[in-house]
Formats: C-alpha cells, sequence, structure tokens
C-alpha cells in the first residue's frame, strides 16, 4: 500500500464521522488514505468543474465533496464521498447511496 502522509491540510475538517458501513468497508489504513487526501486537495473522482468548485469552496468556506473509487474485496466496490461541512464543524464518509 502507498505510504500516505498529510504534508499540507487546507481545512480543518471538524469531528470525523462515518457511516459504519462504509468504515467497515474501507478498514483503518483505508479510511486514513481517504482523509488525508480529501484534506490535502486530492478530490478523486471527480469532474474537472467539481475539482475548480472545491478549491473555492476551500477558500470561501462552502461544503466540501470528495469521491473515491474503492475495491475492497468481497466487503464492498465501488465510490465512497467524504463531506466537509461549509462551517468546518464535521467529516463524514459514506457511501453514496447513504446520502
Amino acid at each position: 500500500m502507498k505510504g500516505w502522509t498529510l504534508k499540507k491540510k487546507l481545512f480543518q475538517p471538524g469531528q470525523l464521522v462515518g457511516t459504519p458501513e462504509a468504515l467497515e468497508a474501507l478498514g483503518p489504513a483505508r479510511v486514513f488514505e481517504i482523509l488525508v487526501r480529501h484534506l490535502s486537495g486530492d478530490w478523486g473522482e471527480l469532474s474537472a468543474a467539481d475539482k475548480e468548485e472545491n478549491n473555492l469552496s476551500v477558500r470561501e468556506g462552502f461544503r466540501i465533496l470528495s469521491a473515491y473509487w474503492v475495491d475492497e474485496a468481497d466487503q464492498f466496490r465501488g465510490k465512497v464521498w467524504v463531506i466537509t461541512e461549509a462551517d468546518r464543524s464535521s467529516t463524514c464518509i459514506l457511501r453514496p447511496d447513504q446520502y
């Protein structure tokens, strides 16, 4: 597995939460990787326009959404979302069907 370290945090995540299904499917190492990517501005599987919207959201204090493809053997295959609220009170990891 690739080593992930948080070199530059672009925003405060607030309270870190996740749905039980998403956290169980991912496991601790993958959760950490996804959070590091999200907090450092690697928005994952988004369109160029959505990535630009996230960059604006970091600067202006709007909600931030990242999407990452995961394939965790038999546990789960698909995208997970990471959403940081506009007020930076919380960041949640969930599957799109749980939104």
